[in-house]
């Protein structure tokens, strides 16, 4: 059993926030990544980023988020950076699944993420960060999403329905 959409997106895009009320909408489980890792690893991904840094992390996320693709039935967050590794951008092509990327603006995201404390990432200055990172995965994203749902001044839960309403015109389309 697959996931039915597969959610991505910088820090701060609403990927959980919003994964939890559709997977509520479809009548299925949510999933976010880093959640999945965390209880894999037993620690956080800070703890992880600091003791066996991110080359090490990404090698994990990459394996964790293969096997949900693969076994786990709702709806699937993932990590903002997720998309850096080149097997799980295969993994993610491969599935077939929607991908439905959510947007926002990098003010909309330093608001968000505030201090970004749990954000390995992100540390120092958020804002920055967010723009450096937001420039250098716009392409990945561009090319992984079949879905952009534009996240600012929207509740989770309008976001959830737009993305409701359209896999809902995709299967429609699908089957006829």
């Amino acid at each position: 059993m697959s996931p039915r959409v597969v959610l991505i997106g910088l820090p701060g895009s609403g990927k959980s926030t919003t994964g939890r009320r559709l997977a509520k909408m479809l009548g299925v489980d949510f999933a976010d990544s880093d959640e999945l890792i965390e209880d894999a690893a037993g620690r956080s991904i800070r703890e992880i980023f600091d003791t066996d840094g991110e080359a090490a992390f990404r090698a994990l996320e990459a394996e964790t988020i293969a096997t949900a693709l693969h076994d786990f039935g709702g709806v699937l967050a993932l990590g903002g950076g997720a998309l850096d590794t080149e097997t799980t951008r295969t993994a993610v092509a491969r599935s077939g699944l929607p991908v439905v990327r959510l947007d926002a603006a990098i003010g909309t995201l330093a608001a968000r993420v505030g201090d970004a404390h749990t954000r390995p990432l992100l540390a120092g200055d958020p804002a920055a960060r967010l723009r450096e990172l937001a420039e250098s995965r716009k392409a990945t994203y561009e090319a992984a999403a079949t879905l952009t749902v534009p996240t600012d001044n929207r509740a989770p839960g309008q976001v959830a329905s737009r993305i409701a309403a359209s896999l809902k015109q995709r299967k429609e389309t699908a089957s006829t």
